[in-house]
């Protein structure tokens, strides 16, 4: 149940210390996998807010956005800063067009949800690591259910999910989570 996985994770997470003052919490896996179902009850439990690592990433550019994520969200958090990003415009579906700026207050805990935001970078700068996975045939028929209206979204995803697994199994990322949580089945997570 979903109740009982929040709950866990919350309870695990105030057992660790602050780094820099600060608990980043990242919620990582591969696109369709039930991140984001998965981060917005644990972020209500934290009372922490969100960066959404959609507002950084395009289609055409894989892994190439960190250092922008690493200079306006991570770096300041870890300073005691506010993050002040430039959100990526999904107007431009095909492109990596930058939209308008978000502002993040520096809070205690923070909860990060997105694709590789669990990468080896993050190494002893986040508190906990979550990974969420489901088989890849249901990753992608929620995927395409989300984004079906556009024409070319099946070959967009087929190529980002070579490249998700390409980049995970290189960076060992599942291998350093705090929790490894299955969403194969629906209505519920198992958890690890």
């Amino acid at each position: 149940m979903v109740a009982d996985t929040v709950a866990r994770a919350v309870a695990e997470i105030g057992l660790r210390e602050p780094v820099g003052g600060i608990r980043i919490v990242g919620v990582d896996g591969p696109s369709g996998s039930g991140k984001s179902t998965f981060a917005r009850p644990l972020a209500a439990a934290l009372r922490a807010p969100i960066v959404e690592i959609d507002d950084f990433v395009s289609w055409g550019d894989f892994a190439g956005w960190w250092p922008r994520f690493e200079a306006q969200v991570l770096a300041p958090l870890l300073r005691g800063d506010d993050a002040v990003y430039q959100v990526r415009d999904w107007a431009d579906w095909h492109g990596d067009t930058l939209g308008g700026f978000k502002r993040l207050a520096w809070t205690p805990t923070v909860v990060l949800e997105g694709v590789t935001c669990t990468r080896r970078e993050t190494v002893g700068r986040l508190v906990y690591a979550v990974w969420v996975e489901a088989p890849a045939e249901l990753r992608l028929a929620r995927g395409l259910a989300r984004d079906s209206g556009f024409g070319d979204a099946e070959r967009l995803w087929r190529r980002w999910m070579v490249e998700e697994e390409r980049f995970f199994a290189a960076d060992g990322t599942r291998d350093r989570a705090d929790l490894v949580i299955d969403t194969a089945g629906q209505d519920r997570f198992a958890c690890r």
